[in-house]
């Protein structure tokens, strides 16, 4: 499913799905409860190092989750991946929001996905598990 604009913004924390073994999502998550401040407790952090059963039982394959962000709507329980994903959790800080909106545009979504495929690909091949 894709992340629209018009979706509703529940005030329930959104499930975010991290690799926690890697370096630089720990640091973006850092980045990103920083930037949300008071709002960060809309945003549940799950470190899905050593949960592939739970990721199963959440309909996510856990290689998937290796190479992808993905992101549980509270309302819906629809678990949104990719850039889907980063829109959703962006959306709900204040600062944050433009950039939600311009990576939704047409011409930048498939080149930033392309990119983010790559920069994830490369992460996990120096880190040894991909």
């Amino acid at each position: 499913m894709r992340y629209t604009a018009d979706m509703s913004e529940s005030r329930q924390p959104l499930t975010v799905y991290y690799d926690g073994a890697c370096p630089g999502c720990v640091r973006d998550r850092r980045r990103y409860e920083a930037i949300a401040g008071k709002h960060a407790e809309r945003v549940a952090w799950v470190d899905i190092t050593g949960r592939e059963a739970e990721l199963r039982a959440a309909g996510i394959e856990p290689a998937q989750a290796l190479r992808e962000l993905h992101v549980k709507d509270p309302e819906s329980g629809t678990v949104f991946r990719e850039l889907d994903a980063y829109i959703l959790l962006m959306r709900r800080t204040l600062w944050l929001k433009p950039l939600a909106f311009v990576i939704g545009l047409p011409l930048v979504r498939p080149l930033l996905a392309r990119a983010y495929h790559a920069w994830v690909d490369r992460r996990l091949r120096r880190s040894g598990r991909g």
